[in-house]
């Protein structure tokens, strides 16, 4: 894993075999700049491989970069997918890639596309609990994907043979070993834009993953209109911490870069784990307009980890952050605004702020809002987000909550919201997201059931809830989290935020969802993540969030405290629910003891 284990004093002996001066902003570059406007992928590279931009790899305290030009990356992957072919992995062969932040990933990325295979971008062993859970999370993604070859960082090469070694037929290589096979000279294969570039997995595909299957046409669709979305400019240059195994890693901070000759800036992700504020410290350094992207919690670590420190307009200068893009999860307006006041003073700028909602199922983006807005929200009524009619929810004294306008549709995007009767809903009212246009996936990878459950001819069923408003679609949460209580529905962040406003507590620290009681009754329930050793402060702290759940929401909660980095992660670092859900209830997470 890269970086994982080394100390700042090896950090700072970074890789020096490529040039130690980053790669040139777009002003410097000299080609003119196309908006993701190519058949593939591969032609995409080729040309960005005429500019004189490229990618940096930075270590933990943001510096000391590996700089990796275009021109460098194409010609690694052209001696990559010649070792392929030399290989026998054929057009349309899986090749899985364990997806560090680094150059050697990249160029493998890229060697598959141009050697016609797909890349499947595998996760890190950061979110997993163990060496045990890692290699099941791998082992059921390569039963999915079926690779002909698996290539790794050298320091986790032994945990993909042996998720590979029931499978059989796998060959597993670092990246070293991969780069001492021989090449050959065999002629390149030209892709389609129909073909598939690349399968991705979301962060929710763990125990049954479903791979998705994204065309060249597809991807370019999607560069092109986040292009247009944020309305790329000529000293703009991409800054990210997001892993490469997500979408919005693989697609927005590095694939979009490549199709829009835009330079980007990397931080490991287990490096902005470690240390976030060096992410705020790369968007300082380099002249030209960042674009950087994160979910709502990397915002709120930074503000969390500067709160106790002075001087931030000495350390920062982030008035040249043109797009802060929010997005992969619930988007939460306080957190925001926390963020924009605690940085105000080094130069940010709140209508940096970028809202928008997408999936991987959608290739990334499905809207965005529009740049130098900011964050707009809305207030409504709990009840009208319980599913009562409209003309229901102006009596008595009404309990609120902001939602987040995420953006219009990007150019050939289509969004509708529609009831269980499947009728488009009117303007207001609440209802499924359903989505159709040039950037939905083709299917799972050999899984037409799951296929047909989510699409339906040119119209993809999102599996979201939201409504729309002047044009705008507004995302309330996700259709199998809901918790539906006596007939009403009620969304398990509203509790979990209404537990975040106790002291002690944060993002993370709580998972909400509904079980079935001894006595055959549905009930919301909510495990709270405690750092309190006594028994007797406890029972206070379990009282407390009681009070606090019911004052906020209206609810009365089954309350079960766990102990810390109890609850279940995704791959990508969001909370996951269900998974949380099904290990209480087969009593592998074990509530705290609490004072009667």
């Amino acid at each position: 894993m890269s970086g994982a284990h080394s100390s700042d004093s090896e950090m700072m002996r970074a890789d020096t075999d490529r040039s130690a001066v980053p790669a040139l902003t777009r002003t410097e570059g000299g080609v003119p700049r196309r908006f993701a406007d190519f058949d593939t992928l591969g032609e995409a590279l080729d040309y960005a491989a005429t500019s004189a931009c490229g990618l940096n790899f930075f270590d933990a305290r943001a510096q000391n970069p590996r700089v990796l030009s275009y021109a460098e990356l194409a010609s690694d992957a052209r001696e990559g997918a010649q070792r392929l072919i030399a290989k026998g992995v054929q057009p349309g062969d899986r090749i899985a890639l364990i997806a560090e932040t680094s150059p050697e990933f990249v160029s493998a990325f890229f060697a598959a596309v141009y050697a016609g295979a797909l890349p499947v971008p595998l996760p890190l062993p950061t979110s997993f609990g163990g060496r045990e859970g890692y290699v099941e999370q791998i082992r059921n993604q390569l039963t999915s994907c079926d690779p002909s070859m698996a290539l790794a960082p050298s320091a986790l090469t032994e945990f993909v043979s042996e998720a590979a070694a029931p499978l059989g037929g796998i060959e597993t290589l670092g990246w070293d070993a991969f780069a001492a096979l021989p090449t050959g000279e065999a002629s390149m294969p030209k892709a389609k834009p129909d073909d598939i570039a690349y399968l991705q997995y979301s962060s929710g595909s763990t125990r049954f993953p479903h791979g998705v299957e994204v065309t060249h046409s597809a991807l370019l669709a999607n560069l092109n209109g986040h292009a247009v979305g944020v309305g790329l400019q000529p000293r703009d240059r991409v800054v990210s911490w997001l892993p490469f195994y997500h979408d919005m890693g693989l697609v927005g901070c590095l694939l979009s870069p490549v199709a829009n000759q835009t330079s980007a800036d990397y931080l490991a992700t287990e490096d902005f784990a470690r240390r976030p504020l060096s992410w705020l410290t790369l968007i300082s350094r380099h002249q030209g307009t960042a674009l950087s992207y994160s979910p709502t919690f990397g915002y709120e670590i930074c503000a969390r980890r500067i709160s106790s420190q002075s001087g931030v307009a000495d350390k920062f200068d982030l008035s040249r952050w043109r797009i802060a893009g929010n997005g992969a999860d619930m988007i939460r307006p306080s957190v925001m605004e926390n963020f924009a006041r605690t940085f105000a003073p080094a130069g940010f700028d709140a209508k940096a702020f970028l809202p928008s909602y997408g999936l991987a199922e959608a290739t990334l983006a499905v809207t965005m809002t529009r740049p130098g807005t900011g964050i707009e929200t809305d207030l409504v009524d709990e009840r009208r987000l319980a599913g009562e009619t409209p003309g229901d929810v102006h009596s008595g004294e009404p309990r609120t909550r902001r939602i987040v306008n995420c953006g219009y549709p990007l150019p050939g995007m289509r969004i509708e919201v529609r009831g269980a009767d499947d009728r488009v809903k009117p303007e207001g009212e609440i209802g499924r997201v359903i989505i159709a246009g040039p950037s939905i996936m083709l299917g799972y990878f050999r899984d037409e059931e799951a296929t047909q459950a989510c699409l339906d001819g040119e119209w993809l069923d999102t599996g979201d809830m939201g409504y729309m408003k002047d044009g705008a679609i507004y995302i309330v949460g996700r259709a199998k989290d809901m918790i539906i209580i006596n007939g009403k529905n009620h969304w398990p962040q509203d509790i979990e935020w209404a537990i975040e406003q106790l002291p002690g507590f944060k993002a993370g620290d709580i998972a909400a969802f509904a079980i079935t009681t001894p006595q055959g009754e549905e009930s919301p329930a909510v495990l709270v993540q405690c750092r309190t050793s006594d028994p007797d402060d406890r029972a206070k702290v379990r009282e407390a969030i009681k009070a606090k759940v019911k004052a906020m929401t209206g609810m009365s909660c089954i309350v079960e405290l766990v102990p810390p980095r109890t609850l279940p992660r995704t791959s990508s670092g969001k909370l996951s629910r269900s998974k949380a859900r099904s290990l209480y209830l087969s009593g592998e997470i074990q509530p705290l003891a609490v004072a009667a």
